[in-house]
């Protein structure tokens, strides 16, 4: 019998502290990775029919996609959960086995699975990708098609020389009436050519920056407008690092595409006048920037001596001069710190006055460099991989007792998001917009989003508006002792060990040239 062949891809959510799903009415940020394999898999493989599908978790309900985890005659159902970080970890390894249980394949991909240890759960039904998946998703679906996956695809070497990106279809109307905003993300470039420790990018793409070619950039986005999308993010990690940015920009000016769009860079954009123009020109409308800290000293200590304190104030100005909104990243809880030097850091940021400001609790991601070391001096407390999620703290900490840096995360929205410096800001912001009472009143609204999240104590970032409770971790709690009981701790997937770079990859990193990085950007 000639069966289908149905690949369902789901981007797990995560647990939250109630055991429920962390689930929305509505999303902030569409996932890139699910639609970027989507778009990979054809729609026939040796004489099969391919049916793909795609949920996003986090704004989608059970009844919605969990039965297409299970079997159905003339049909083999393939389940990838794709982009699975650690605090998904745990929600992936069940919907796997609630898959594999109810006679369908089912594989995990994402950071976690390709930076950390996963040999004691292998060999047990569930397969692991281990490397960027267009390196190994033909062998995944050909293996599927016959009915049956290896345990392991890749490792050898985690990402390709070059990227071989496919145009991304785009989401429906359906799928974007699930989301605040008509947004889809895309991926010009990958990698990041620097070695901040408690960052797993140059563990998953490496620090060679590779990107995919301008005409495919191009081609999705012509293809997104056209489907109604009307907001663009750019989920490269630093898109001033992206050799080819200029000629993109002017190139998606010259095609009149006409969205905005958001993306990250590194502070050293302050150094580059000409791209942040040029990139507002092109519809750029926010930049996240990674700052992190305004103390040397803590850069220092997480091999993030790139950013210069001094120069930040610049990249706020910049971005004033040309209509650009100004979102800097911030992390509390660095080993030297205490309450007192968090609030001395508040008091920094407010006078060098961006207009967003996010903040996360210091977390040794597993897979990174921090993390080895954390773990090799015994601080890692949290044995809940569903708790590194850079919202909880989870190392032992020489100036907080339990609890303290939760409080304080929430306290440092409070502090910013204050309705003076919401006002400050919606006027400094949009004032000579060409519609700035709609731009203010978005400003406005969205800070106090922000400082009412901070009230709440939950995080502005976590994924979306309108929780929605649906199903809770132990529902799911027999599949996972049914295929993992042997190797759980208190019902609990043990803390993995980091996964060590192939000599290739390793290479590959240690040939980066800083010479040549810093001409680009002077």
């Amino acid at each position: 019998m000639n069966k289908t062949l149905r690949v369902v891809i789901i981007k797990p959510s995560k647990y939250n502290p109630d055991g429920y799903v962390a689930r929305f009415r509505w999303g902030f940020l569409p996932n890139s990775t699910g639609r970027f394999i989507l778009s990979m898999i054809p729609p026939r493989l040796n004489g099969r029919t391919v049916e793909t599908e795609y949920y996003d978790e986090a704004v989608y309900v059970p009844s919605e996609y969990q039965n297409r985890l299970h079997a159905e005659k003339g049909v083999t159902t393939l389940a990838m959960f794709v982009g699975v970080q650690s605090h998904q970890f745990q929600r992936a390894q069940d919907l796997a086995a609630y898959a594999v249980d109810h006679g369908c394949l089912a594989i995990v991909g994402g950071p976690h699975p390709m930076t950390c240890d996963t040999t004691m759960l292998q060999n047990r039904g569930i397969s692991f990708a281990l490397s960027e998946a267009e390196m190994i998703i033909s062998e995944i679906l050909t293996d599927a098609v016959v009915g049956e996956l290896k345990p392991v695809y890749g490792g050898d070497r985690r990402w390709a020389t070059e990227v071989e990106a496919p145009v991304i279809i785009p989401p429906t109307q359906h799928e974007l009436g699930r989301y605040v905003f008509p947004m889809m993300g895309i991926y010009p470039a990958r990698g990041c050519p620097f070695l901040c420790n408690f960052c797993s990018v140059i563990k998953i793409a490496g620090r060679r920056v590779r990107s995919q070619p301008i005409e495919t950039t191009l081609k999705t986005l012509r293809l997104a407008k056209q489907a109604g999308v009307r907001l663009v993010m750019f989920t490269s990690d630093n898109l001033n690092k992206y050799a080819e940015a200029p000629e993109l920009m002017q190139a998606m000016i010259d095609d009149k595409i006409g969205m905005k769009f958001l993306c990250q860079t590194d502070t050293q954009i302050e150094r580059q006048p000409e791209l942040l123009q040029l990139m507002a020109k092109a519809g750029c409308y926010h930049i996240f920037v990674g700052v992190e800290s305004f103390n040397k000293r803590d850069l220092k200590g997480v091999h993030k001596g790139q950013n210069r304190p001094d120069t930040y104030i610049r990249i706020v100005e910049l971005c004033r001069e040309f209509g650009i909104t100004s979102h800097f990243s911030n992390i509390i809880g660095f080993p030297d710190q205490d309450e007192q030097s968090i609030k001395e850091h508040m008091k920094v940021l407010r006078s060098v006055g961006p207009n967003s400001a996010s903040f996360y609790v210091l977390t040794p991601i597993p897979g990174t460099e921090q993390y080895g070391e954390f773990m090799a001096q015994g601080l890692l407390e949290e044995k809940n991989l569903d708790r590194y999620d850079t919202t909880h703290r989870v190392w032992a900490h020489p100036n907080f007792k339990p609890g303290e840096l939760e409080r304080l995360l929430y306290w440092c929205y409070r502090d910013f998001y204050r309705l003076g410096q919401i006002a400050h800001h919606a006027w400094q912001r949009d004032r000579n917009s060409p519609t700035p009472i709609t731009d203010t009143l978005g400003t406005v609204g969205s800070g106090i989003f922000h400082w009412a999240s901070g009230a709440l104590h939950r995080h502005p970032m976590s994924g979306g508006v309108i929780i929605r409770n649906r199903d809770n971790f132990r529902e799911f709690l027999p599949y996972r002792r049914k295929y993992f009981g042997d190797v759980l701790e208190n019902d609990l997937f043990p803390l993995p060990g980091n996964l060590t770079l192939s000599s290739h990859d390793e290479e590959i990193n240690r040939k980066v040239n800083f010479v040549e990085l810093r001409a680009k950007v002077s």
